[in-house]
């Protein structure tokens, strides 16, 4: 029996060629998607699970709040580690992060720069899981010990296992190659090139939360008991140190971090769970509207199976043998659809990840949990699919079938028009949203960041020696008439790492208590006007006032939070100096407000100042003439040769600096741009179908009005008024949808374009117009082709 439903089946679906044409690509291009999204998704959930001990290792991080000022952090006192395994019976071990390692490392004749090194201690090696190459997990107990990752070993020597108890030298420190391990997964929610054991002298206090902090519990232990535990921990240790916040401190589990975590400064860039949510749902929508289509089209065609069915139940088939033979007919689409899916996924897999930036494969998670899965997804599919129409074509009553009656033509016609109207209602939502995503994207591209980006490089400098004569290196760039301005600064904007500072202000002579939080950054006399940040009030530093080094600048936003009409007079301190004496300032200027990171962050309160040090300016900016822009830059490298021969000359432009802010939202715009024009195809060829089928249907029809004077307007309108009707209806219906989705993804971003109405009447025209012209095909065809033939037909 059900050797015969597989011939019948692979027979009407070669007999039926268009429209097993239409359900098998539909059906082929929703299970692509479907496949990508579901390696994403599961790339995306598999985030640090590598480690054998991840179930049990969290990270604790602060949050502190005074009136209305907080900061929720990722940092923690360099102490924190040691006394919550002191303290706390539940944990097992503890380790300390301190990502602020990199610099200049030297071996023989080989100088690399790298800033992905960490300090840590010895137990990073047995909380964590690392693939040793070389060494053990023993690695960092020796001072000055370094554990290097397979790709930087490979810069040194050319087998990295030969790396081990090799001497390398960074900070004019001779450290010790101790181990070697493969790289850091790329599902892993930090990442490093090396790890050093931390300097004897390295000091800490439990003010400065500059340290991440994991701890390992123990087996079985309550996390939740230990959570109830951290306010005395904080009342214990922290509240001694600051009287006016009120800090806590939370554990996060290590396996959530990656979708779950976006304090300040995160180790890594973390994606947010939400947005695996709407990929996976925009997976399953676009599996839908493939399905839909299938009912469609299925349910459609019932009027010339009616007689099958009849004849079928003369001769003893039952409404179960019936069913079967219609749910082996999805079965058999449903394997067709998945064969091709495969192909295709292989094809599109490169650019997948291009496009993702992650590096997925097929058989990620091994050939036979992916094939039984994939069978399973197929016969849920097949049977989700088929069932409605098995049911619908088995439940025909024998007589009216033989007389090709259908019953209830009006309830089927609704019912398929309900589902052709909940299908595009789907794809004009993506179509809005995809274009919404790309104007908010286009807006923070473009947008006034308070200075002047174009033409702005800027290069870092290592040696200390060299930033203690920064004017001399400004000088000789300035020779070039292609170099418009340089200065330095403490701070490299747009990477979204700038400092922070706790200030108070004067007020009736006396500096209030309460302590506020504003960004920091010290620059040279020379950034504001490199930089073509405009001043608002009062003057910028100047190189022949001494008094300047007891001077500030602050921005609009500062000038705001204060409630003040003019900033001039005013006076700020920043706690005290090395001698306990209060530091205060004169505010000598105000800028207008300028970003420092991407547009997702609000523009904050800022303290600007000199360098307390001549070293403090490691960071250059150079603005160039756009003519020429590969000399200048390298005239700019053989400058900075000059001064540092030994370090590597690594610069970047600051305008993509910014754009790099927006990767993430750049990829998901690309995304899912891609998913919506995948739905865009599949709605249409399901309209391709249902307006094929009504064309056969009528052709008599067509050929009566067209010998009764039927022009070829009057015969496309005809054919194509009644699914148009329903297109313009899932429009409306579309809108509120798309407003709603838009608006919650919007509030991600503080400064954001305001939805209008003509961008959902652009998203519905340019529906209507892909609708039209796919209904337009078939219906022009029929309404052209000659009278004579069509009557003639049988």
């Amino acid at each position: 029996m059900l050797k015969n439903y597989f011939i019948t089946a692979w027979r009407n679906l070669r007999r039926h060629s268009i429209f097993s044409f239409i359900n098998i690509s539909g059906l082929a291009l929703s299970f692509t998607a479907v496949w990508l999204i579901a390696l994403f998704v599961a790339h995306e959930l598999s985030y640090d699970r590598y480690h054998q001990k991840a179930n049990r290792i969290y990270r604790v991080v602060s949050h502190g709040k005074w009136g209305t000022e907080k900061f929720d952090i990722t940092g923690t006192s360099g102490y924190t580690a040691a006394a919550m395994k002191k303290d706390f019976p539940e944990v097992e071990d503890a380790v300390r992060i301190h990502a602020e390692g990199g610099g200049i490392l030297t071996y023989e004749e080989k100088i690399i720069k790298e800033d992905a090194i960490f300090f840590s201690d010895p137990s990073f090696f047995t909380i964590f899981t690392w693939h040793f190459l070389a060494g053990n997990t023993h690695a960092l107990e020796k001072p000055n010990s370094i554990v290097l990752t397979k790709s930087l070993a490979a810069k040194l020597v050319p087998d990295p296992v030969s790396a081990l108890n090799k001497t390398v030298k960074m900070d004019n420190t001779l450290y010790t190659v101790t181990g070697v391990i493969d790289d850091v997964p790329d599902n892993s929610h930090f990442s490093f090139k090396a790890v050093r054991s931390f300097p004897p002298d390295f000091i800490s206090d439990w003010g400065r939360q500059e340290h991440y902090t994991y701890i390992l519990l123990k087996q079985h232990a309550d996390v939740n008991r230990l959570r109830a535990k951290l306010p005395v921990f904080v009342i214990k240790y922290l509240t001694i140190n600051a009287v006016n916040i009120h800090f806590s401190l939370e554990l996060q589990p290590l396996t959530s971090i990656h979708l779950q975590s976006h304090l300040a400064y995160e180790l890594g860039y973390n994606h947010d769970i939400k947005y695996t949510y709407v990929i996976s749902i925009v997976g399953l929508l676009v599996l839908l509207i493939a399905l839909i289509n299938y009912i469609n089209i299925t349910t459609a065609r019932a009027s010339i199976r009616l007689r099958e069915v009849a004849v079928r139940k003369i001769i003893g088939s039952n409404g179960k043998n019936l069913i079967g033979l219609f749910l082996t007919e999805s079965f058999l689409t449903i394997f067709c659809a998945a064969t091709i899916s495969l192909v295709l996924v292989m094809l599109t897999m490169p650019l997948f990840n291009y496009v993702t930036g992650k590096q997925l494969s097929i058989w990620q998670f091994g050939i036979t949990p992916t094939a039984s899965c994939i069978l399973t997804f197929c016969g849920i599919t097949g049977f989700i699919g088929g069932w409605y129409p098995a049911f619908f074509l088995s439940k025909f009553k024998t007589i009216p079938a033989l007389k090709n009656q259908l019953g209830d033509v009006k309830g089927q016609t609704i019912f398929r028009k309900s589902l052709v109207l909940f299908q595009f209602a789907i794809t004009v939502v993506m179509i809005t949203t995809s274009l919404i995503i790309y104007l908010q994207l286009s807006f923070m591209l473009n947008t006034d960041l308070g200075f002047n980006k174009k033409q702005l490089l800027t290069f870092h400098l290592d040696s200390r020696a060299v930033r203690t004569r920064v004017e001399a290196l400004r000088t000789e760039l300035l020779q070039n008439p292609m170099v418009k301005a340089v200065a330095s600064a403490s701070n490299p904007i747009g990477n979204n790492d700038i400092g922070m500072t706790d200030y108070s202000v004067e007020k009736n002579g006396v500096f209030d208590q309460r302590s506020n939080l504003a960004y920091i950054m010290n620059i040279d006399p020379d950034f504001i006007p490199a930089m073509q940040i405009k001043l608002l009030e009062g003057r910028n530093f100047s190189k022949q006032l001494a008094s300047d080094s007891q001077a500030v600048m602050v921005n609009e936003a500062f000038v705001k939070k204060q409630g003040w009409t003019s900033a001039m007079g005013k006076r700020v301190s920043r706690g005290k100096d090395s001698t306990g004496k209060l530091f205060t300032a004169n505010i000598v200027g105000v800028v207008k407000d300028f970003h420092i990171y991407s547009l997702q962050h609000e523009i904050g309160p800022m303290v600007i100042e000199l360098p307390h040090q001549v070293y403090d300016q490691d960071n250059v900016y150079v603005r160039i003439d756009e003519r020429n822009t590969a000399q200048t830059i390298k005239y700019i490298e053989n400058t900075f040769r000059k001064f540092d021969a030994a370090s590597p000359f690594e610069y970047h432009f600051l305008d993509k600096n910014f754009a790099a802010q927006y990767e993430a939202e750049q990829k998901q715009g690309k995304i899912l741009l891609g998913f919506t024009i995948l739905a865009i195809v599949i709605s249409c060829l399901g309209l391709f179908g249902l307006i094929t089928f009504t064309v056969g249907k009528r052709v008599k029809e067509i050929g009566i009005r067209k010998v009764l004077g039927a022009s070829v307007q009057n015969t496309v309108l005809l054919l194509t008024k009644s699914l148009l009707q329903v297109v313009l209806i899932s429009l409306l219906l579309a809108v509120p949808v798309s407003w709603l989705i838009s608006s919650k993804w919007l509030e991600d971003f503080a400064y954001r374009i305001q939805l209008q109405w003509w961008m959902f009447t652009l998203a519905g025209i340019i529906s209507l117009i892909i609708a039209f012209a796919t209904l337009s095909v078939q219906a022009i065809k029929a309404a052209m082709a000659n009278p004579v033939k069509s009557l003639r037909m049988e």
